[in-house]
């Protein structure tokens, strides 16, 4: 299996610089991200989590490209956000961002490989075979690959999802509770997949989560509370996870 260089872990794949994003005018007005910076490095997994409000799927959304942002700056890659114009964007999403979520998305009247291979077909390009190969030998699935998803489990459905956003070698996957419809057998099968994407093919994923356990198989994870990043840990525990998230909620109930 192809294994990516050390030196990748040293460069950024995303960057947000005094990201701000705001709702509403007045009295009406929320604040969902409030001057946020952060990095997000290549051949790295990283968890973001907070209390319900807290901006962490804001965080993810806006890095994404998937909503708009107030004030700041996004990179993917080389790339500042705010300049792009719509069709722009939308090439940037296809080409260089992998998007998995809770519901697996995964059309009903296509293949496990069809549905793996479909935003490549649409865009026109033919997958890397050596690295297409690669992929599917680490989710396991080979004997299902020509398996609709009606046949196929949810954890298996998952990790075709995850084989999706993988396979057209995006620059960073970001994942918003991709195993949040999972029983925790299966959701800790498409972790584990996830975290050998990054550890055997060097890939770069950035994972929102309120689950001590998920948030325990990245590299690191970052805490977001009323907008801003308050904390972050290396090498997580769930159980060192699960202790600094009970700090926030003693604080929200104390405040």
């Amino acid at each position: 299996m192809t294994t990516m260089p050390l030196l990748r872990a040293s460069a950024v794949a995303a960057h947000a610089s005094a990201l701000s994003k705001v709702y509403g005018q007045g009295e009406t007005q929320v604040v969902a991200l409030d001057q946020v910076t952060v990095d997000f490095r290549q051949g790295q997994f990283t968890a973001i989590m907070g209390p319900s409000g807290s901006g962490k799927s804001t965080l993810m959304h806006c890095v994404a490209g998937l909503d708009s942002f107030s004030s700041g700056s996004v990179r993917i890659g080389d790339t500042e956000l705010s300049t792009l114009k719509d069709k722009q964007l939308t090439q940037l999403r296809r080409d260089k961002i992998g998007f998995i979520f809770q519901a697996f998305n995964l059309l009903p009247t296509l293949t496990a490989l069809e549905n793996i291979t479909l935003p490549m077909d649409i865009a026109g390009r033919k997958p890397d075979k050596q690295w297409l190969d690669n992929v599917i030998t680490m989710i396991g699935l080979k004997d299902r690959l020509h398996h609709r998803p009606t046949a196929l489990s949810g954890g298996q459905q998952q990790r075709v999802a995850v084989a999706r956003a993988l396979a057209s070698q995006p620059e960073i996957i970001f994942g918003d509770e991709p195993t949040g419809n999972l029983d925790s057998r299966a959701g800790a099968e498409v972790l584990g997949f996830m975290r050998n994407s990054v550890r055997e093919l060097g890939q770069t994923v950035v994972m929102v989560t309120h689950d001590p356990v998920a948030a325990s198989y990245a590299d690191r994870v970052i805490f977001l509370a009323d907008g801003r990043i308050v904390d972050e840990m290396q090498n997580p525990t769930a159980e060192g996870v699960l202790d600094r998230m009970k700090a926030f909620d003693s604080k929200g109930r104390t405040s």
